[in-house]
């Protein structure tokens, strides 16, 4: 497989493409998915072109608008299938994914689906070969902005105990931001350790000392 990383600087967010099959030089059909099209650009339509694509799904980590801009765009051009946790995006149809599918996407693409409510009701990480796609709900050292501490707990309660707890040392892919590894999250994430630290302080007890003075 190969992966492709392009940068939307329309929305400041990643576009991932992962193509499987025979070298560009081969005249065999190749398959490829998407992962959250920010932008429906030159550059992206002529890396699909010139790699001689077939494209079989776009994946939706969430509908964000710096997630889904392009896909308007990206169907006029192209009879693809999206998957997202809703039934339509951008008034598009799509295929409903649940916590735990296991899709499987034309003859190339196991793809693992995991549910990760917080930053949004629809978040979800994608699982391919050794790649997760987080979306924003996990990126190099952060965490998915929430609206609430309930929303933020949840969150880093999925995270750790789905996410954190996959096996091997995968790559993270996120939708803003640089790529990572789940080791180096396990350890050094800032953002949920900045969230435990304050939810700790907040329980500690307070006393006034006003008699003192």
């Amino acid at each position: 497989m190969r992966l492709y990383q392009h940068y939307c600087p329309q929305t400041f967010s990643n576009l991932y493409i992962i193509g499987a099959g025979h070298e560009p030089a081969d005249s065999a059909v190749r398959e490829a998915v998407i992962i959250d099209v920010g932008a429906m650009d030159e550059t992206v339509l002529k890396y699909i072109e010139n790699n001689s694509y077939s494209l079989k799904a776009v994946l939706v980590t969430h509908e964000h608008n710096a997630h889904i801009a392009g896909l308007r765009s990206l169907k006029r051009i192209y009879d693809v299938e999206i998957y997202s946790a809703g039934k339509t995006v951008l008034d598009c149809k799509s295929n409903v994914i649940h916590d735990g599918d296991i899709l499987t996407i034309g003859s190339n693409f196991e793809v693992q689906v995991f549910a990760v409510p917080g930053h949004s009701a629809d978040s979800v990480v994608y699982k391919i070969d050794n790649l997760l796609f987080t979306g924003d709900a996990l990126s190099a050292g952060l965490l998915g902005s929430t609206s609430s501490s309930f929303g933020a707990m949840r969150l880093i309660s999925t995270i750790q105990n789905r996410i954190f707890a996959l096996h091997g040392n995968l790559v993270i892919l996120p939708g803003h931001g640089p790529p990572s590894t789940l080791d180096v999250e396990r350890i050094h994430n800032a953002g949920i350790g900045l969230f435990q630290e304050q939810m700790a302080k907040s329980r500690r007890p307070s006393y006034n000392l006003d008699f003192l003075g």
